[in-house]
Formats: C-alpha cells, structure tokens, sequence
C-alpha cells in the first residue's frame, strides 16, 4: 500500500521547513545510543532509486523523533546519518531492533561498503546469530562518516536505530534475551498449570485461556523476532504468516474467553453480539494473510484491536459497575495490558522516553494480563468452593436443626402416639365412608346422566303414545253414542217382547226398529270402532313394553340379553328424533345371548344414536339425506356392534377428547358432555373395547366390541 498523498504533502512541506542538510551528526561517546533524531528520511515510492541517485536527492526530511514511524507502506525508505566517534574504540555496532525488515541495505561512503540482510534470509546465513538487524561500523576515534541505510517492510515500520561497541551491545542483548526468557516461562508455566487445571475441572474458560496464552506468547515473541531466531530460523516465510497469524488466533481465543468467562451471553446480550464482528475480524485477518494479502492483513489486526478495546472495556466497565466480581478482575488485567502496549505505542511515536523500561512495556503489559487472568479463573474457582464450602455449611446447620426437631418431636410424638392412632382410625372410617359415598355418587351420576337422556326425549315419546291415544279417545265418542242407541233398542225390544201382539206382530215391530236404527251399520260401526281402541292399546302397550325394555331400572345385576332387542328398544324411545328426514338402515346379525348389564348398555345405546342424529341434523338442518346404519355382528368370543352416520364427523382434536368428561361439542343446554364419558366406562366395565372413525364432513362410525362371556373381576375398594 502506497502512502496516500496527505502524507506526501505532509513530507515536502517538512523538507521546506527544516535545513535539511543541517542534520547534526551521531556524537558516539562509547555508550549506546538512540539516534533516530539525527537521521533524514527519504520515502522512494517507486522502489527503483539507487545510492547514487539518493546522495543527489534534497529531498530528505529530517526526523525529530528517537524512533522513526514510518508507517504501513509499500515504499522503499531511505535514511541518511553522519557518524562522529569520540570514544576509544574503532568498531561500533549498529542495531535496527525491527526484527520484520523485508531488507536492510547499509552503505558507508567512506569505503563503499554495503551490508545486506534480509528477513527472508535463513537464519543461520547472518554473521551475527540475532534476529535484530546487527551492522558492523568502522570510524576511527575522531573521525566522522557518513551513511546511507535503505529498509522495506511488509508491515508496519517503527525503526529504534542503536549505537553501541560490540561489548556495551552484546550485553544490552543479554539482558534483553534474559527478559525475554523470563517472559517465555512466565507465559509456558501459565500455560501448562492452567491446562491440568483444565484438566481437572473441565471448565471450557480455561481451555480459551490456554489459547490466549499460548497464541499471545507466540505472537510477542514472533513480533519480537525469537520464534525466527529459535523455532522457525530455516523457515522464514512461515514465521512471516506467523506475524499476523498467532495475533488473529489470539484476538479470537481471547474474545471466546471473555464471552466465556463473563459469560456476557446472559450478562451482558447487546454486546455479546458485537463480540462476534471482532472474531470476525480477527479470522479476516488471519485469511487474509493466509492468501498473500500482507498489508490487508495487518491493516485487518489494527481494526480488530480496537474493536476488541473498545467492546472489552464497555463489557468490563458495565459488568464491574453492577457488581460482578468476575468483570472487575477481567478489566485489572485487561487494562493493565492495554496500558503496557499504549506505553509501547507511546515509545514508538517518540512522546515518551526509549529506555529499559519503555522497551518491555508491552510484554510486561502482556505478562501481567495473563497472569492476573489466571489470577481470576482461580479466584472463579475458590468462588465456587467459598460457595460450595458455605452450602455446606448452611446444609450441615440444617442437619443439626433437623436433628434436634426430631429430637424433640420424638418426645412429643411418644406422648400423642394413641391419640393420633385413634384419630387414624377414625380418618380411616371417615376415607371409608367416603369411598362409599362416592361409589353411590358415581352410580347415581351416571342414573342421573341416563334420565337426562330421558328427559330430552320425554316429549318425543309422549308424542309416540299421544297418538294411539288419541285414536282410542276419538272412537270413545261415537262409541258411547252406539252404546246409548243399542241400550235404547235392547229396552225398546224388551217392551215388545213382553207385549200380548201376536208373534207376527212383535216381528213387524222389531224390523220396523231395525230398519229404523241401521242396525246392520251400528253393529258395523262398533266393531271398527273397538278394533281402533285395541290397536290404539296395543300400540300404546308396545311402546311402554320397548320404554320398560330400553329402561330396565331395576335390573343391576348381571344377566344375558339380547343386543339386538336392546338396539331395537333404543330405536323405540328415539323414534321421534328420527322423524322422516332420516333414512334408518338395520343389519342385524343373528346374535347370541351375552352376559351383560342390559339397562346400562341400552343407556350406551342412547347416548351414541342420539350424538348421531344430532350430527346428521347438524349437517343437513330440515334437509332429507340423513342415513343412520346400525348393523351387528358376532364371532365365537365377542359381538360386534356397529353404528355409523353420515353427519359433520370429529376432527383428530375432538376424537381426543371426547371420552373425558364434561366434553361437549354441543350449544349451551343441549348436553351435559357426560354421555359418552359414561358410554366409555360402561364398555370397559363390560371388558370391551370402543372405537372411532370419523372424517370431518363425511361422517363417524363407532364400533362397540362386548364379550360373550362376562369374566368377573374384583374391584378395587
């Protein structure tokens, strides 16, 4: 990525600015010494100046800061310093500590010397065994020489430049190796403690910080340059992926363990949700690097990061202010690890010192966030076991106040012993009686069920008995009148036989009668007329004999019956509802006698044929086309009985539920919804089985299976 023109600007207005040519030399005194404020800068975006056409170029800019940034670029950037040694030794070390050059070029003018190192060099090819950019500089005491060092980078360029005698230098290398081993073991043992830890506990918080850990030690040392130096030193473009990389995979760990461990799923919602586009950022990253986009990638680490900051501290601060203790030691390390890398940014932009201290900001910043991190899982932990240890504790003083109760309640309970007996006694006579009062209730309910039923039908039978009735009530009328005449004609012979008229006479007399009453016509007439009174009787006879049939209310015990004339009984009591405009078809089997109860069954009878005319009047209304089927049917254990109409039907919902009690699909006082409950139980009370097929629209068949024989089972009291 080429720099953008704001910064070309920014470079020539620099350069009329400053006396370019009046940068003071490296004074060099014999200790080390950071001198990126004695060097001018020249940023060669073509790539293609050579050193001849740089010593002509005035367009160098001088540097004011001790470190050099120069930034995310593509570019080829050129610096040029004088070096004045005023120390007794000939031979001085110059040091670039960026250990992620693509190249270093350096050019002394004095002797044409040029040194070249690069990044993708093997490791093992470098005179000096150190992942820092190490030139050899020869001035002698006294002397000043200039230079020339050309750089390039794939990433982003901060360039400490550092003086020193091989000796002074070798130690500062020590020293600075030391702390970085320090560093590296803190971050190991961190790493395998937790890991047995995890182990142990096989809590998924510690798994995530084994990652963070082990790819934030991996991405400090990598930027930092060991993991060239001591892992991957044959194989450079490895640990070139590695520099993006390891900071991708521990962006992404890092933020797993925060949702994780602060479980900012339940906690936290809104911003748990913002945790995922830094994952997603960060796996950018790591993509990007994967498929050769160098500057992409990094450029896709910075945003990651500080989406990461700004989402970490807005959980930690929110978390922390509501009390979660948890949050408050996540955001101790968290900011102290922040605070160690803005001293580093710090360092590198100039406003604060380079020193010891500045240059290990960051791991320090890195160490003590994984170290107060651990800090936390463990305090999770003896959260846990302070929590655990107190349940315990509550669960024990439980115990004891449990113990003294029985203590005490077996005292009281020695004392009260028969008078709880006698009151367990007297509740089990009560239960008893109970029992009792619900059997008679249950029996009384479902007699109470079967009158309602009667009752419905009570004006429909009443108009099946009127009507006989009636036709012996209107043949009383004339016959009363036939009687009166043929009482008169008895008297009226009687005078004329007791009269003295001779024979001939008495026998004129009685045809004169005769003739004069129709007499043949009134004995006509009284005999039609008492023939409709024995038929009107014998109707009415038939229906009260199917009624006493259908009813047997005084039959509670079990006998054999014959379901077909229980069908027949039925039909009897409901004729009325059946009315013109349903078409009744009978299929009777030739059925055996079965061992039954044959009131209840009949009642059984009722409830479904009265449910299947009302589902085929509810489908065609005043309409004709309504058929009811009744057909039976037995085989060597069982009888078959069959009813079916062609009405609305029950959806899967209504076949569901229409055994429970108190179910109904009927209008308000059109059903008590106990009808088919009691047909239920009195099939299963009978051993046999009911069944129900229905479509919605089409119509419903109920198929009732009863055994011959009626096996006797003792209830349950």
């Amino acid at each position: 990525m080429r720099k953008s023109g704001l910064f070309i600007l920014f470079s020539i207005l620099l350069f009329f600015s400053v006396n370019v040519s009046a940068q003071s030399p490296v004074i060099f005194e014999g200790e080390n010494i950071v001198i990126g404020n004695h060097v001018s800068i020249l940023e060669d975006s073509s790539n293609r100046l050579e050193l001849a056409e740089v010593r002509q170029s005035k367009a160098f800019v001088a540097s004011t800061v001790e470190i050099p940034n120069l930034q995310l670029s593509s570019s080829d950037f050129w610096l040029k310093f004088s070096i004045r040694n005023e120390s007794d030794q000939d031979h001085i070390i110059l040091a670039l500590e960026y250990p992620m050059l693509s190249k270093a070029e350096f050019y002394s003018m004095s002797d044409g010397r040029v040194q070249k190192l690069s990044y993708n060099t093997s490791f093992s090819h470098r005179k000096y065994q150190h992942q820092n950019f190490l030139f050899d500089v020869y001035v002698p005491p006294g002397a000043t020489k200039d230079y020339f060092l050309r750089v390039k980078s794939t990433e982003q360029m901060v360039l400490p430049l550092i003086l020193g005698t091989p000796k002074v230098m070798a130690e500062n290398l020590l020293t600075n190796d030391l702390a970085w081993g320090l560093f590296m073991g803190l971050i190991l043992v961190m790493i395998i403690y937790n890991f047995f830890i995890y182990l142990s506990v096989r809590d998924q918080s510690y798994l995530y910080y084994v990652f963070y850990s082990l790819f934030i030690g991996l991405s400090s040392i990598t930027l930092s340059g060991y993991t060239y130096r001591l892992i991957l030193f044959d194989h450079p473009d490895l640990n070139h992926l590695g520099i993006v990389i390891f900071p991708g995979l521990a962006g992404i760990a890092g933020n797993l363990f925060m949702m994780n461990f602060l479980q900012t799923k339940e906690n936290s919602p809104r911003m748990h949700r913002f945790i995922y586009l830094s994952i997603l950022l960060y796996s950018v990253a790591v993509i990007l690097r994967l498929l050769g986009f160098d500057q992409a990638s990094f450029r896709a680490i910075d945003f990651a990061a500080i989406s990461t900051v700004f989402i970490t501290f807005i959980v930690t601060i929110s978390l922390s202010l509501e009390g979660y203790r948890p949050a408050k030691l996540f955001l101790l390390a968290f900011t102290l690890f922040f605070t160690g890398l803005l001293l580093f940014v710090l360092r590198n932009l100039g406003i604060v010192p380079y020193n010891n201290f500045t240059n290990y900001t960051k791991e320090g910043g890195t160490a003590l966030d994984v170290v107060l991190l651990a800090f936390a899982l463990a305090d999770k932990i003896n959260t846990f076991k302070r929590e655990k240890e107190k349940s315990q504790e509550q669960t024990l003083q439980a115990l004891k106040e449990n113990e003294r109760i029985i203590r005490e309640q077996n005292v009281i309970l020695e004392t009260k012993v028969t008078e709880r007996t006698y009151e367990l006694s007297q509740a089990n006579t009560e239960l008893n009686q109970t029992l009792i009062d619900l059997k008679e209730a249950e029996g009384q309910l479902v007699e109470a069920e079967k009158m309602a039923s009667l009752g419905q039908l009570t004006a429909g039978i009443a108009h099946e008995i009127n009507n006989p009735i009636n036709f012996v009530t209107s043949n009383i009328t004339p016959l009363n009148r036939d009687v009166d005449i043929l009482i008169d004609f008895i008297q009226e012979m009687e005078k004329i036989g007791l009269s003295d008229l001779p024979v001939e006479e008495k026998q004129r007399l009685i045809d004169e009668q005769k003739e004069e009453l129709d007499y043949d016509y009134l004995k006509m007439e009284i005999s039609q007329l008492l023939k409709g009174i024995q038929e009107g009787a014998s109707r009415t006879s038939e229906i009260v004999k199917g009624l006493r049939v259908f009813s047997r209310l005084d039959e509670d015990d079990l006998k054999k019956a014959d379901m077909n004339d229980g069908l027949d009984s039925t039909l009897i009591v409901i004729n009325n509802l059946l009315s013109n405009k349903i078409k009744l078809e009978k299929s009777y089997g030739d059925l055996p006698l079965i061992e039954c109860y044959p009131g209840k069954l009949n009642q059984v009878f009722l409830n479904i044929l009265s449910n299947a005319i009302y589902a085929i009047n509810k489908k065609f209304g005043e309409r004709e086309g309504g058929v009811l089927k009744i057909s039976t049917v037995s085989t060597d254990t069982k009888v078959i009985i069959k009813i079916e109409d062609n009405g609305i039907g029950m959806d899967e919902g209504t076949k569901k539920k229409i055994f429970e009690p108190f179910f109904t699909t009927k209008d308000v006082g059109e059903g008590t919804g106990l009808g088919m409950s009691i047909a239920y139980n009195t099939i299963r009370r009978h051993q046999g089985e009911i069944q129900i097929n229905s479509t919605p629209g089409v119509g419903s068949e109920f198929v009732l299976e009863l055994p011959i024989v009626f096996e006797s089972i003792e209830e349950d009291n």
